[in-house]
């Protein structure tokens, strides 16, 4: 088994030169032709937002979940049962569900509540849709994230953190010098793949309105009625995204692979 194993590594990743191929003459095909070349500078208006959309409600999403992991730790019965109770909650609840109720009945909530605070009076529509979306996904995904964390926690060895604590070193240090360096190996691929998910689910915000790639592809669509060229510049572009993170995953995997081993 571990033979097959290295064979497998070793394998020259022909399933990636094949898609590099399609890609390429995809790309080409659309740069020759005047209208799909248009629909691509169109298109790639809506990357930024993707992009801005994906990294800022991962970011902010993995801290929830961490802050979620540790609490589901922690010897606090109280902290241990609210974080069981919004994970449960929200991983039971579709994305799309979740983002149209903090779109138009969470964000409007949360306006009330800062007027009804006495603050500097806002209105609903100052709070911008594109940051209801990205609130949207880090409610949901942190409670995804909360047990990718959870689990690569729980997977160090007790003994280890015992030792740490005849050592004398404090809860943060433990955490930060034992726990976190041997959890990560096991917490980054799941991670990673949630990374990647979140950029297929961020085309989810264009329910709403945000001007992401999805939204872009509807709207030039139904300008030029080319539909099989418009979605086709669409899974492209989202495909090249997920393509290249995923390459860029698998090798920092292996680099910390081989600086722990």
């Amino acid at each position: 088994m571990a033979g097959s194993t290295q064979d497998s590594d070793r394998d020259f990743p022909w399933w990636l030169l094949a898609i590099a191929v399609i890609m390429g003459f995809s790309y080409a095909a659309i740069v020759l032709d005047d209208g799909t070349r248009q629909v691509l500078l169109t298109l790639r208006k809506g990357v930024w937002i993707t992009v801005l959309v994906t990294v800022t409600g991962f970011s902010a999403a993995s801290l929830v979940g961490l802050g979620l992991a540790l609490m589901s730790l922690s010897g606090s019965l109280v902290l241990r049962q609210v974080a069981r109770f919004y994970v449960e909650i929200i991983r039971g609840i579709p994305i799309l569900v979740l983002l149209l109720y903090v779109a138009f009945v969470l964000a409007p909530g949360l306006v009330a509540f800062w007027n009804w605070l006495g603050l500097p009076e806002i209105r609903t529509r100052d709070f911008p849709l594109l940051w209801r979306a990205v609130l949207a996904l880090v409610i949901a995904y942190s409670a995804f994230i909360a047990e990718v964390f959870r689990a690569g926690l729980q997977s160090v060895d007790i003994g280890q953190i015992e030792a740490a604590k005849a050592l004398g070193l404090k809860r943060w240090h433990r955490f930060r010098h034992i726990v976190l360096p041997q959890a990560i190996r096991t917490i980054l691929p799941p991670l990673g793949n949630d990374f990647v998910a979140m950029v297929k689910d961020s085309s989810l915000v264009s329910v709403v309105g945000v001007l992401d790639i999805a939204q872009l592809g509807k709207l030039t669509a139904s300008g030029n009625f080319r539909y099989f060229e418009t979605y086709n510049v669409v899974a492209l572009l989202y495909l090249t995204m997920t393509i290249l993170l995923s390459l860029g995953l698998r090798r920092l995997e292996r680099h910390l692979a081989q600086k722990q081993g």
